[in-house]
């Protein structure tokens, strides 16, 4: 059996001695905690020293007296010794990957799951535009459920939503035509918001969820705050006020909250969709198909500038890899510098679906540690983690009784495995 970390036995017989040895050695550091007088650093004498461990000798018991007398003090018996065979960590080999980040604005890439493969620019709130509307997605479908395959409620538009249209029509917003009275379904209002980007579709969502804008906007901000945004504010339900602000940071967390709800990962990831009055509306992401980019948002005002909160499936080693980022602040000259922001990121996705590789970390068998009992701690099966070359891998070795763990922690993840004992052939 075998062990893949991405995101990141049985036990045989073994000397009576070793039974009461309670012994943690983690990142170098070997600790007592069977109640032992002394702790003494030791390696064994005809095995390679490895500097990453330190390896402590822990006296199991008190030995037999040197002299049979009452009063004679017991002196104790000889101590077993622990030696780890493993480093206390292990680095990915070959060269950290240099990605193409873009020179203007703000990014953030990830592999979901693995870590933060790289950043750029200062990570400081600046306007998101159309990127809050994931927030706002976010937000209705945790009130309001939608399971797959499901339409929803129907959501009126209302005679003051409809009187708004040609207001909002002046002030050149994203929109899908409406009239009052008009019926759209739970499922047709978002994709109206989503993939057209609809801003009178995000102010219909935000009054019918909460009961007005203002509240709606003020549970998206508590829904930040409980995410951990701490750079992130919003202003309203739409991304059109300036003071709705985030980092690409924030936003690739939410991000990855968004993809955990599946009808919204399946509006993100739809490039087209029939609407009533609008008839047939388009993504505005046209990476979606390409490069396995499966959503998420696009964003584009003048003071933002071009935005794509983006996210990419990619196979490594038969396991789905989620590459998942931002990129905010691009300029151009058309819809605001919206297709440099979809360039940047098409060529990070690249470069991080390039970096990532299938690393062995552990063989199924390893020698873990060895005891000076004449015991070996061995895996009890193979572990295989996926990244990029420089991510470094730490090893937590607790020895309980007659067996023992292995602790694995990297830059995103970590997961433990049984050890079982063999007895040395010396």
């Amino acid at each position: 059996m075998s062990s893949t970390l991405y995101r990141a036995g049985s036990a045989s017989g073994t000397q009576a001695r070793l039974r009461r040895l309670r012994l943690v050695v983690a990142c170098g550091v070997a600790v007592a905690v069977a109640g032992s007088a002394a702790v003494a650093v030791a390696l064994w004498p005809d095995r390679e020293a490895r500097p990453a461990w330190d390896v402590a000798t822990v006296p199991l018991s008190a030995g037999p007296s040197a002299d049979p007398s009452p009063s004679a003090s017991p002196s104790p018996s000889r101590s077993p010794v622990v030696a780890p065979v493993l480093p206390a960590a292990y680095t990915l080999p070959g060269t950290r990957p240099q990605l193409p980040l873009p020179a203007a604005g703000q990014s953030t890439v990830e592999a979901s799951g693995v870590g933060t493969l790289a950043a750029s620019g200062a990570q400081q709130q600046v306007p998101i535009a159309s990127v809050a509307k994931v927030m706002t997605a976010y937000v209705v479908l945790h009130d309001h459920p939608l399971a797959a395959g499901s339409n929803g409620p129907t959501i009126t538009v209302s005679q003051a939503e409809a009187d708004a249209y040609p207001q909002e029509q002046s002030r050149h917003e994203s929109l899908i035509p409406v009239q009052a009275g008009e019926k759209l379904t739970q499922r047709q209002a978002l994709l109206a918001l989503l993939l057209p980007s609809a801003d009178n579709a995000a102010r219909i969502l935000a009054r019918w969820d909460a009961g007005s804008i203002d509240a709606f906007v003020s549970r998206m901000n508590a829904t930040a705050r409980r995410f951990g945004l701490s750079h992130t504010h919003y202003a309203d339900p739409a991304g059109t006020a300036d003071n709705t602000t985030s980092t690409a940071a924030d936003q690739v967390k939410l991000g990855e909250k968004a993809l955990n709800i599946a009808t919204l990962a399946q509006i993100v990831a739809t490039r087209s969709a029939t609407l009533p009055l609008a008839g047939t509306v388009t993504n505005y992401n046209t990476l979606l198909g390409s490069d396995g980019v499966v959503g998420i948002k696009t964003g584009s005002t003048t003071p933002a500038g071009g935005c794509l909160l983006f996210a990419a499936h990619h196979q490594v080693n038969g396991h789905t890899i989620t590459i998942i980022g931002a990129v905010f602040g691009q300029q151009g000259a058309t819809l605001h510098g919206l297709p440099q922001a979809i360039t940047a990121a098409q060529q990070l996705i690249r470069a991080a679906e390039t970096a990532l590789h299938s690393y062995p970390l552990l063989t199924a068998g390893q020698v873990v540690a060895n005891t000076s009992t004449g015991t070996t701690l061995v895996t009890t099966k193979a572990v295989t983690v996926i990244g990029w070359p420089g991510q470094t891998y730490r090893y937590t070795l607790k020895i309980t009784g007659e067996s023992g763990t292995l602790k694995i922690t990297g830059p995103a993840t970590n997961t433990t495995i049984d050890l079982t004992t063999t007895t040395n052939q010396r």
